[in-house]
């Protein structure tokens, strides 16, 4: 089973899936989805379209360079079959597909310091422009608190998904109490004093 990547988006696209086109030269295009194959038959460049992995390989948002993705690339070899040779081979995927990870997790967590940075430094700059030279950390923490949830959703996005169950607890219906009876009568004059 082989799983092709998407000449667009550089998503994966698993067997029974996708839209091959081929070209009259004779090459052979891949696309997960009609999105993708719509794209290139407009021309437009995956380098700028904002959901591509192209784009945000040039833009910083994820890693361009790493040793773990010389292991990816396709070798066209044909290897005998040997069963100690298969298994080794497995091991050694789920152990680049670990380094791989951590290295996605300490580069996005450079870059959200970075993006930090940057915010704090923009800050000064418009404070000093205003005239104020002096930071107060209620400031500094409010602006911090905008950036907060974006963060917090992309890290959630990058970390890996563990589950956690609880085991089932009795509920217990609280003692019934008599509620204090209230009495309104409508039209009658207020009481005297």
């Amino acid at each position: 089973m082989r799983i092709e990547t998407c000449h667009f988006c550089s998503s994966n696209i698993y067997p029974g899936h996708g839209i091959a086109f081929v070209r009259n030269d004779g090459k052979i295009f891949k696309f997960c989805r009609p999105k993708c194959h719509k794209a290139f038959k407009v021309k437009k460049n995956p380098r700028k379209v904002r959901w591509t992995k192209s784009y945000r390989r040039t833009h910083g948002k994820e890693m361009a360079h790493d040793t773990t993705f010389d292991f990816e690339r396709r070798q066209n070899v044909p290897v005998r079959y040997n069963r100690e040779l298969y298994l080794k081979t497995l091991q050694a995927m789920k152990r680049i597909q670990d380094i791989r990870g951590r290295r996605e997790r300490q580069f996005y967590r450079m870059r959200m310091a970075t993006a930090k940075r940057t915010l704090k430094e923009q800050l000064d700059k418009k404070r000093a422009k205003e005239g104020r030279v002096t930071v107060t950390e209620q400031e500094e923490q409010s602006m911090m608190q905008i950036a907060e949830p974006a963060v917090a959703r992309t890290a959630e996005q990058v970390a890996p998904q563990t589950v956690v169950r609880k085991a089932a607890q009795k509920i217990t219906a609280p003692a019934p109490t008599t509620a204090p009876t209230l009495s309104f009568t409508f039209g009658a004059a207020p009481p005297a004093k």
